[in-house]
């Protein structure tokens, strides 16, 4: 049976490159999007949900009508200088959308999340080269609303045990 993997924000960019790389090799994506930033053309020949994670009903509708073995969350503003003029939208955005995720994958029985972090978690660095040791002390809005779903995943494994990884990159 093949495995299907919910990407959310699978139309942007680092997600579309998830998503070809999941049909690559073997598994069925179901593409999470609100398309305010995606390209529909970057989901060709997979399912499409069009929704927005801030809608709880809308997410919790995605992850109940459909067996997924695990959720990959690319789905996020990103703009470091919006986040710093629009602090609330980034918190709204992000973590609400976030949580309400990670709530539907708990209720649906599923084990394993991937988050799509980001370096701005570790703020100014201390010293360089920048290693998963180094403190983090994000210094802005989208910083700081990637290092709360961090918290959240890492309480979410503490209590019910869901396993998930979160990517920070770099640019």
């Amino acid at each position: 049976m093949t495995k299907r993997i919910l990407v959310t924000g699978g139309a942007g960019y680092i997600g579309a490159h998830a998503v070809l790389e999941l049909i690559e090799e073997g598994f069925e994506p179901v593409i999470f999007d609100n398309f305010s930033t995606g390209h529909r053309y970057a989901t060709q020949g997979c399912e499409v949900i069009e929704g927005d994670l801030r809608d709880k009903a809308s997410v919790e509708s995605a992850l109940s009508s459909r067996r997924l073995d695990g959720v990959m969350h690319f789905a996020a503003k990103s703009i470091v200088g919006d986040s710093m003029r629009s602090p609330l939208d980034y918190f709204e955005n992000n973590v609400t959308g976030s949580l309400n995720l990670i709530n539907a994958a708990l209720t649906r029985g599923v084990e394993h999340f991937v988050f799509s972090s980001t370096a701005a978690v570790y703020g100014d660095p201390e010293s360089i080269p920048i290693t998963e040791a180094h403190t983090v002390a994000p210094i802005n809005p989208y910083g700081q609303s990637k290092w709360m779903i961090e918290i959240m995943l890492a309480e979410a494994y503490r209590a019910h045990g869901l396993r998930s990884i979160s990517f920070r990159y770099f640019n």
